[in-house]
C-alpha cells in the first residue's frame, strides 16, 4: 500500500455557512495501480486530492504515506515529502514559461540538489519517456497542449515519486490528445511502479483505470474494478 485515508473529512467555515466539502472518505491505492476518481463539479474530487497530496489538512481522519501519517507532520515535513514522493500533474500544465521543456523538467531536481550529472542524465531519461526528446529546448508556448502536459508529467516524476496526483489533466485538451495523454499516465504507472490518483470529468478516460472510484457531495458511493460492470457500494 502506497497512501491510504482513513475517516477523511473537511469543513470550510463555521455554522450556518459551513461546506462540508468532503465526509468519512476511506481508500487505499497500491504501487503500480491507476485509480480514477470521478464526479460531478463540486463532488469533493480537488478536495480530497489535496487532503492525499499533503495541500491541505482535514478536519477530521488521517492520511498515511506508507508508513508515515501525512497528517501528523509539521509543514517543513511536508515540504520534504511533496518535493520527494509525491508528484502533482495540474489541469493548467503550470509550466515555467521563460524555462525550457528540459529546464522546466529540471526544477526539482535543482530544488532537491540532485548532482549536476545525475540530473541531466535523469532529464533526459524523463524527455525520452514522454516522447519530447526531441522538444527539449523549446519554451511552453512553443509546444502544443498535449506536450505541455507530458512536460509537466516528466515534471512530476522526475524525484521518482511513489505517488502520483493528477487533477483533471486532461482538462484543457482535445479527445484525442486526453486519450493519448491517459495513454501514457497508465503506461507510466505500470511500468514504473508508481501509484497514481487521476480525477476526470471524462467517462472515456475511466477506460484506463485499474479501479474507478465515485464521489458525489463528498462521498465516496461506488466503486468499479477494471473488468467488472457492477458497481460496489461504498
Amino acid at each position: 500500500m502506497i497512501i491510504r485515508a482513513e475517516g477523511l473529512s473537511r469543513t470550510f467555515g463555521t455554522g450556518d455557512t459551513a461546506v462540508h466539502a468532503l465526509a468519512d472518505v476511506s481508500l487505499e491505492v497500491e504501487a503500480g495501480e491507476l485509480v480514477v476518481l470521478r464526479g460531478p463539479s463540486g463532488s469533493g474530487k480537488t478536495t480530497l486530492l489535496n487532503l492525499l497530496g499533503g495541500l491541505d489538512s482535514p478536519t477530521a481522519g488521517s492520511v498515511w504515506l506508507g508508513d508515515r501519517e501525512l497528517t501528523a507532520m509539521s509543514e517543513d515535513e511536508l515540504v520534504a515529502v511533496r518535493r520527494t514522493t509525491l508528484g502533482y500533474v495540474f489541469q493548467s500544465f503550470g509550466l515555467i514559461p521563460v524555462l525550457s521543456a528540459a529546464e522546466n523538467i529540471e526544477v526539482p531536481l535543482r530544488i532537491a540538489n540532485t548532482d549536476p550529472a545525475q540530473r541531466d542524465a535523469r532529464v533526459r531519461d524523463l524527455l525520452e519517456l514522454v516522447g519530447l526528446a526531441r522538444h527539449a529546448e523549446q519554451r511552453p508556448y512553443e509546444l502544443s497542449g498535449g506536450q505541455q502536459q507530458r512536460v509537466g508529467i516528466a515534471r512530476a516524476l522526475a524525484n521518482r515519486p511513489a505517488l502520483l496526483i493528477a487533477d483533471e489533466p486532461t482538462g484543457q485538451l482535445d479527445s484525442a490528445t486526453a486519450a493519448s495523454m491517459m495513454d501514457l499516465i497508465s503506461d507510466l504507472v505500470h511500468s514504473q511502479g508508481v501509484a497514481a490518483i487521476v480525477s476526470t470529468h471524462d467517462p472515456k478516460m475511466a477506460e484506463r483505470a485499474d479501479r474507478i472510484l465515485e464521489i458525489h457531495d463528498g462521498r465516496l458511493v461506488a466503486h468499479h474494478g477494471r473488468h467488472a460492470l457492477d458497481v460496489e457500494p461504498i
